[in-house]
């Protein structure tokens, strides 16, 4: 049964709009070497550096296993270090990454901020960003209805 609610079309638009943006993002990032995820994780690990393999993956939507892998190959590459406190294993970026996401940061903000300049004046996006900042903060709250 279709259940076209105006909240269900409102949803799939939603879940459209960001799977064509990360698909176009994904191609806009390969000029850095960086998929849309790797590009995620490596902006958590500049604002909250030193920061724990488990308190990254929460910050990402990425699962400790696909972490973990992400995190070695961007080891690899040489973009994070990893370091041992005890039982804590931290990660840094290097200076590589550092130099990379120096320029990579502003020109994928306006990139994702053309999507939204180009069809919506201020007072649009302002209003916009205003009901999505309650929707999210909702949803924080919101529990799973039981079966």
């Amino acid at each position: 049964m279709r259940n076209n609610t105006i909240g269900s079309l409102i949803w799939l638009r939603l879940s459209r709009f960001v799977n064509q943006s990360n698909q176009m993002s994904n191609d806009f990032l390969k000029r850095f070497g960086l998929t849309i995820a790797q590009f995620d994780v490596l902006m958590q690990i500049r604002i909250y550096q030193p920061i724990s393999q488990m308190e990254l993956a929460d910050k990402v939507t990425v699962t400790q296993g696909g972490i973990s892998r992400m995190l070695a190959r961007l080891e690899k590459e040489g973009f994070i270090t990893r370091q041992q406190d005890w039982k804590t294993k931290t990660i840094s970026l290097t200076a590589n990454a550092e130099s990379i996401l120096e320029i990579a940061f502003p020109e994928q903000a306006a990139f994702q901020s053309s999507f939204f300049d180009e069809v919506l004046n201020d007072e649009e996006q302002t209003m916009l960003h205003n009901l999505m900042t309650r929707v999210h903060k909702h949803s924080l709250k919101k529990e799973i209805p039981p079966e």
